[in-house]
């Protein structure tokens, strides 16, 4: 095997020299370069290594973004950008980063470089799966970090990384705990949709994270709806920097929603928007659409229903609540299939980049115009065709659709078709009925949107006081609308707050009721105690026994006091016998309410005071009110008088039931005689049968003097009886078989005769 060639000194020397010269040539190039000629990525002052993992990626052609951007960028310039969504941001940003990375020599052992932010998880997998593509010939090391994986594994690792993409949250557990992380060299931050980072769910994390950051770094901002807030641009040291892109909030003459999408919408009550979107879903079954649900309890409530429902469609559903593992397999299966209906929240509204996504629904209204441009954004993405539709109620019409206006967003009205409606109410009720489990996931869902309702900020659009509650509950199949414990503006911040905070790193921290931080108990639960805790899974969940529960001690209030038995050991002494009467008397007076309050007698109605002991009325009682009843010796006459016609009741009841039971006793003794005798008698028939069937020895007036057969010497000859019924029984039985006496045949002429004659009785 030939020895790999083995470079000197002066080779090395000179190899660096030239490396140096191409550097230096690339930043020339940058600073002479007029983005108005580009067209290509070929056309743009970016080395080589990265033009050849765009190549093999097939990226060839630029986007109006990313022209705009990337010189920009390569400049050193922080950048600001805004551009539709599917115009190809992602690329915007990662070629800057490469870039910059490979002219500023980076190894290793520089430690992270890079750092990219995003606000979900399925982004953040997007952005690593780009990078991985066009960075095959760079020599750097990138790592993804995200909720729902091993951060142990995670942090073995990342102190190699030079380019880091990962969630808020994960990031700023990773800088906390992760003893190899190191951002004092960090080169670049980018912001990925930018503005759903800076706002007040992400708004501590990210701000924990920039203080780690060095302030010298270069950040990169990007996103379909950009806020220029000088409060979140100061936080990010955003001072001098460049805005690029055409900004949804900036631009008075473009639409911020593609050329290439139709956008329509529709006027439809809060009850019938499930039958709407029922029907919706039956007339379109050859299509690839994505629905989008306010709350991740209505989207598992409409998945599950409509999956027994059986649309005709495969259905999917997504949403923040379930397992990482499970959101993965849900995008990949989503992206490679081409009839499908996807039921998703918002955490597939930004960035994701599905392909040929021919319709998205808006079941419900989004919170601003900013949400519904992600939200439609999902189709129609280079330059492709893509339709889009959003249910309004009358309530919300006018408000929104004047918001939409100011944004240059003009949606058709559409109207429906009454014959291709389709009424699925009947079978939501049905449903429920019969599946205790579903009727949970819908009370949760009825509860999800009126709360979603009632925290929203703008006020015109949504409101609340007008809510067709009743109605609503009833077209999610519902007996009636539940009761609903509304939390203050302060606990729904909080529940923001702690939404976005990792799992992890809320295990660390105990919080009170006013949201401080408190030290955490000495207890450590190991994942073996959460093993043990773990119930089977074919039993019913926590969830559905709430069910079994009143409406007072649901979830909705768990403040509220409640008291459960701690002992739990009983005796069988203290268990009531549950026997049936034995008597129709005693059975008619256990039915009767009157007779059962009869023998009960007075019922003594019982006070408690303020330490919880029980009292009589009268020792609670006033002197006033114990004065109106009349004197002491007049009540006390009173009492007695009843209480002694009370007792006299009581004696008459027992001597009767005495004489009852006693009565009883006597018949049942006589029964079983009656029977024990009847036993005897048929032993005995029984014997005489069997008697009959036994052939004679020959002595005739032996076997036949009473009918039976006691020649045998072997068995013993069973004692005689003296009751009558049996010999009366005796001559019956001869009369019957004609029984015939005769004297012990003496001669062979003897014999012959009786046979003659047996044979003519036969």
């Amino acid at each position: 095997m030939a020895r790999k060639h083995r470079l000197t000194t002066s080779q090395r020397k000179d190899l660096r020299q030239k490396e140096s010269q191409y550097i230096q040539d690339l930043q020339t190039r940058t600073e002479e370069y007029d983005n108005s000629k580009a067209t290509y990525f070929q056309d743009l002052p970016i080395s080589n290594v990265v033009l050849q993992g765009l190549k093999e990626a097939s990226y060839v052609k630029l986007t109006d973004i990313q022209r705009d951007a990337i010189p920009v960028s390569l400049k050193g310039n922080d950048v600001l950008g805004a551009a539709k969504t599917g115009s190809g941001k992602t690329l915007a940003f990662l070629v800057p980063v490469l870039e910059k990375l490979f002219r500023e020599r980076w190894t290793e052992y520089d430690g992270l470089g890079a750092l990219i932010i995003s606000p979900t998880r399925e982004l953040a997998m997007q952005i690593y799966e780009v990078l991985t593509k066009i960075g095959t010939h760079c020599s750097f090391s990138a790592g993804l970090v995200i909720g729902g994986k091993d951060v142990k594994f995670e942090s073995e690792r990342i102190s190699k990384i030079n380019i880091l993409i990962g969630t808020p949250g994960r990031i700023l557990q990773h800088m906390d705990e992760a003893v190899g992380l190191n951002a004092d060299n960090l080169q670049m931050l980018v912001l990925d949709e930018a503005d759903r980072c800076l706002d007040m769910g992400f708004q501590k994390t990210l701000d924990a994270i920039v203080g780690n950051l060095p302030p010298s770094r270069q950040t990169l901002l990007f996103s379909a709806t950009q806020s220029q807030s000088l409060n979140d641009l100061a936080r990010l040291s955003l001072t001098d920097y460049k805005t690029v892109g055409t900004p949804s909030n900036i631009s008075s003459s473009q639409s911020a929603t593609p050329d290439t999408l139709q956008q329509f919408y529709i006027v439809v009550e809060l009850s019938d928007k499930l039958d709407t979107l029922f029907s919706f879903i039956k007339t379109h079954l050859k299509s690839k659409m994505i629905i989008f649900l306010s709350s991740s309890k209505q989207v598992h409530f409409v998945y599950e229903t409509f999956r027994k429902l059986q649309p005709g469609i495969s259905l999917m559903h997504l949403h923040g609540r379930q397992k990482q593992r499970a959101r993965t397999e849900t995008l990949d299966k989503f992206s490679r299939a081409q009839q499908v209906c996807l039921i998703a929240t918002d955490v597939v509204a930004r960035g994701i980049d599905f392909p040929a996504v021919d319709w998205v629904i808006q079941v419900d209204c989004p919170e601003d115009v900013d949400t519904y441009i992600h939200r439609v954004g999902r189709c129609a993405r280079y330059g492709k065709q893509g339709k889009s539709l959003i249910m309004l109620t009358p309530q919300e019409q006018e408000a929104f659709l004047k918001r939409l206006h100011s944004r240059k967003i003009e949606p058709s009205m559409l109207t429906i078709k009454q014959s291709k409606k389709k009424s699925i109410k009947p079978q939501l009720q049905s449903l429920l009925f019969k599946d205790p489990e579903l009727k949970y996931l819908g009370q949760k869902a009825f509860i999800s949107y009126v709360r979603s309702i009632y925290i929203q900020k703008d006020q015109e659009v949504f409101k609340f006081d007008q809510l067709p509650t009743e109605e609503f509950a009833n077209s999610l199949g519902l007996p009636g609308a539940p009761r609903i414990k509304m939390k203050g503006m302060k606990s729904v911040e909080r529940s923001k707050d702690l939404k976005n905070t990792p799992r992890q790193l809320l295990s660390l921290y105990k919080t009170n009721e006013d949201g401080e931080v408190k030290e955490k108990p000495k207890e450590v639960r190991t994942k073996y105690d959460k093993m043990f805790e773990r119930k089977n899974q074919t039993v019913l969940s926590q969830h559905y026994l709430n069910i079994t529960k009143s409406q007072a001690q649901e979830d909705e209030d768990e403040d509220f006091m409640s008291v459960k038995r701690s002992d739990h050991q009983l005796n069988e002494s203290d268990l009531p016998q549950l026997t049936l009467p034995q008597s129709k008397r005693s059975m008619k007076k256990a039915l009767s309410r009157k007779a059962s309050l009869a023998s009960k007698g007075n019922a003594n109605k019982m006070v408690f005071d303020d330490e919880g002991q029980a009292h009589p009325v009268y020792e609670l009682e006033d002197e006033e009110q114990f004065h109106e009843k009349g004197d002491a010796k007049s009540q006390t006459k009173e009492f007695l008088t009843k209480e002694a016609q009370l007792m006299a009741d009581r004696d008459v009841e027992d001597k009767k039931l005495a004489k009852e039971k006693k009565q009883e006793k006597k018949r049942k003794q006589l029964e079983a005689l009656r029977r024990q005798m009847e036993e005897e008698e048929a032993e005995q028939y029984s014997d005489d049968e069997e008697a009959q069937a036994i052939l004679a020895t020959g002595n005739l007036s032996d076997d036949m003097e009473d009918g039976r057969d006691y020649s045998d010497s072997d068995v013993e000859q069973p004692p005689r009886k003296k009751f009558a019924a049996r010999s009366e029984r005796k001559q019956d039985t001869r009369q019957q078989h004609e029984i015939i006496e005769v004297q012990e045949p003496e001669t062979i002429e003897d014999l012959e005769s009786l046979t003659s004659r047996l044979i003519q009785q036969r």
